[in-house]
């Protein structure tokens, strides 16, 4: 299994960018796949999900200016990050687990395939 993501880059604060993650080795279609990421000296933390039926889940720190969204036809997962401000500067992980239940959607520990990061930058 392999995700692929990309990406990242620097913006100015209000900007955008759009993350992709191309994924390969696994039934792309039946996966729930995350959006995390990890800022210098912090944890990792969730940032949002899509179910294999496209249902999306958000942090409450990205609702409405991030969108998630999956192409099963390109086995690709994309995250549309707009209003982006310096907070969000972080390396994105793209992840995927199968049969991932709705209480565990935010739970990096519920990913069972993770790629391997893209560094998104946003000066103030």
């Amino acid at each position: 299994v392999q995700l692929q993501a990309s990406g990242g880059g620097l913006v100015q604060a209000g900007g955008s960018l759009r993350l992709s993650c191309v994924a390969s080795g696994l039934t792309f279609s039946r996966q729930t796949f995350g959006w995390f990421r990890q800022a210098p000296g912090k944890e990792r933390e969730f940032v949002a999900a899509i179910r294999y039926s496209s249902t999306t889940y958000y942090a409450d720190a990205v609702k409405g200016r991030f969108t998630i969204s999956r192409d099963n036809a390109k086995n690709t997962v994309n995250l549309l990050m707009n209003s982006l401000r310096p907070e969000d500067t972080a390396v994105y992980y793209c992840a995927a687990g199968p049969s991932i239940i709705l209480s565990n959607i935010r739970s990096s520990d519920a990913y069972a395939y993770w790629g391997q990061g893209t560094l998104v930058t946003v000066s103030s």
